[in-house]
This record gives C-alpha cells, structure tokens and sequence, in this order.
C-alpha cells in the first residue's frame, strides 16, 4: 500500500477553519492525507504526542515516563493492540497526520498511515503536548510566533538527561516560544496551571544552559524570531521519547511526526488547574 500523501490530499484550511474544527472533522482530514503541524488546530480540544512500542517495552517506558514527568506527562495508555481508547474515537494508526517509523533507533519512514507497520503487541501511550495550552496563552496576551507565521514550533534537545528507566535512557527535548520580557511572568503563570501537557517552562533565557548552540538550527521543527525585547522560554517537549528511542533502539517505535499531533476526543478544560 501506497502510504505517501496523496496528490488527492484535501486542501489545508485556514487559521480560523482550522480552529473551528472538532476533532473528528480534523482527524477525517488528516486521514484522507493531509499532512499539516496541527498548532492551532481544534481549539479547545486536547492534542496529544503518540509513541507506540511493543509490549516487551511498554513497562520500561512506563516506568521512564513516570520517573520524567514534565517531557512524558501520559494522558492514557491503550492495551496492546488497541487503536482507540476514552479519550479517542478514532484510530492511532490512521488518525494524525504524519508518523515516524523506526527500526533499531534508526528512522526508517515519514508515513501519513502506519497500518503496514501495526502489530497486536504495540502499546501506545498518548502524552500531553505544549499545544494545548497555547489557546490560554493567547488568551492572556502572549503572542505565539510559529503560529502567527505558520510554521510548526522549533524543538531542541538538550544536555539535560532524563532518569533513565529500564532499557530506556535519552536527553530531555524542548519547544522553544519567544515571549516579551514584560509577559514572562503571564506565560509562566498561565502555563503552570496545565501539568498534564507540560506545565510551566522548564527554563527561561540563556539557551547555553540547555546545551543549545544556535535556537536557529532546531532540531526539530522550524526556527523562528527571536526579537528584540523578547525571551526564549523553554518547554519540556513529548518529543523526548523518541530522542529515547533514538538512544536507546527498540526494535520497533512508531511515534507522531513532531509538531503533527494526535487530536483526540478530551477538552483542554479537562486538564485545567483552578
């Protein structure tokens, strides 16, 4: 089977379409081949990060995501097998739009539908992701740059380590948002109150402290401006399992293409703190 996106592919809508989506019209667009990063999409509605693994793996990931909260916050965890759960009724394997496929650690496809990989003993843990709270950002002012220009957030590894877990060991990753200085404070504030799809930054500033060389060159995702009078403020990222994979080389992972989400079924307001 053909898994490329097809030139058929329905057209991307825009901004405001794209907010106005529920989830099941953006997950019946994404399955019929559109391939978009998903920042800004369905708002409202939770957004999640996917890494499916076998099952010989799933304890250690598991145990790793508990022991690393903040990069690995789980919203769910579907049996072996399972392509839908509570908080999607849909398909993990059809449902977002890009996926990454790797064998032994080493990226093997870009796929927009991963049904030629599934096995019965994947174990897929959806965790939450920084975009859920990019809605109250704006909402309290805070500007969100890859947004406004259209790009998909720009992500960093760093040489912060996670506790490994198991088989399991890799650097913690992180979104990067430019913020005013006079705003930090809100960002913070307003972010901190979601733990459940990241929470509050993880570090404000210098990127040197996070081992990040140059916040042009992302290792993920696309670089944005950082512009004068404005901080870098640092998310921890669920794109750190599949730096764990990466490191540590499962024999089989199949995760989100970064900053292309799984939309599921939950409310943001599910995972809101008063």
């Amino acid at each position: 089977m053909d898994q490329s996106p097809l030139s058929t592919a329905p057209a991307a809508p825009d901004a405001a379409e794209a907010a106005g989506l529920t989830p099941v019209e953006a997950r019946a667009l994404f399955r019929a081949g559109l391939v978009t990063p998903t920042a800004g999409w369905s708002r409202g509605w939770t957004q999640a990060n996917l890494i499916s693994l076998p099952r010989e793996a799933a304890h250690d990931f598991l145990l790793f995501a508990q022991r690393n909260p903040k990069p690995c916050p789980v919203l769910d965890v579907l049996d072996p097998g399972a392509v839908s759960g509570p908080i999607l009724d849909g398909d993990v394997r059809t449902d977002l739009p890009a996926y990454r496929v790797y064998v032994d650690g080493e990226q093997v496809e870009e796929v927009a539908d991963v049904r030629s990989w599934w096995r019965e003993d994947l174990v897929t843990f959806l965790l939450g992701c920084s975009f859920t709270f990019e809605g109250a950002l704006a909402e309290a002012g805070v500007p969100v740059r890859h947004q406004e220009l259209g790009v998909n957030v720009p992500m960093y590894r760093t040489s912060t380590r996670c506790r490994p877990a198991g088989a399991l060991s890799g650097p913690v990753v992180v979104s990067m948002r430019p913020v005013p200085a006079a705003q930090v404070a809100d960002a913070v504030r307003v972010t901190a109150r979601y733990p459940a799809v990241h929470g509050a930054p993880v570090h404000v500033g210098d990127p040197a402290a996070l081992g990040i060389r140059d916040l042009d060159r992302p290792d993920f995702g696309d670089p944005v401006e950082v512009r004068p009078g404005e901080v870098p403020v640092f998310w921890a990222c669920g794109v750190t399992p599949q730096a764990a994979v990466m490191e540590s080389r499962p024999p089989l992972a199949i995760g989100h293409a970064p900053g292309h989400m799984l939309i599921t079924d939950a409310r943001d307001a599910d995972h809101l703190l008063p």
